[in-house]
């Protein structure tokens, strides 16, 4: 996945969690979702766990003061086009992947998530 900000390949995070997130600026479940991502982020890094951002956004400005306006501090990339969700057979936004140290997808959720709650935690946290 690259975008006009940077490359990003899943093979990268190999030995680490992945939180593969589907977002957009425009999706209301997207924005009600982003400060408990930021947290999880902050609260997990330490234990392999790293959160990326794929968002759908075809506005570059609006991706880019979505970012400053939501302190957003994990990795993101933008794909306008929406062809990383075709992989998955994302079809709407929110949705999150959680990939496991060795790359095999262990859990998909649709909708918006509090990433802070206790099920959530413990699940990532025995991966």
């Amino acid at each position: 996945m690259q975008d006009a900000d940077r490359k990003v390949s899943l093979s990268d995070f190999r030995g680490q969690v992945v939180v593969l997130n589907f977002w957009a600026s425009w999706c209301p479940p997207c924005i009600e979702e982003t400060p408990s991502l930021v947290q999880l982020q902050k609260r997990m890094k330490d234990k392999g766990i790293t959160v990326l951002g794929v968002s759908w956004d075809t506005d570059s400005d609006a991706y880019h003061q979505f970012l400053k306006d939501h302190k957003i501090d994990f990795l993101t990339v933008r794909d306008g086009e929406q062809n990383s969700g075709k992989l998955y057979g994302t079809v709407k936004i929110p949705e999150t992947y959680i990939i496991d140290r060795k790359g095999i997808v262990r859990r998909k959720f649709i909708s918006s998530v509090d990433w802070s709650e206790p099920e959530v935690v413990d699940f990532l946290s025995k991966l």
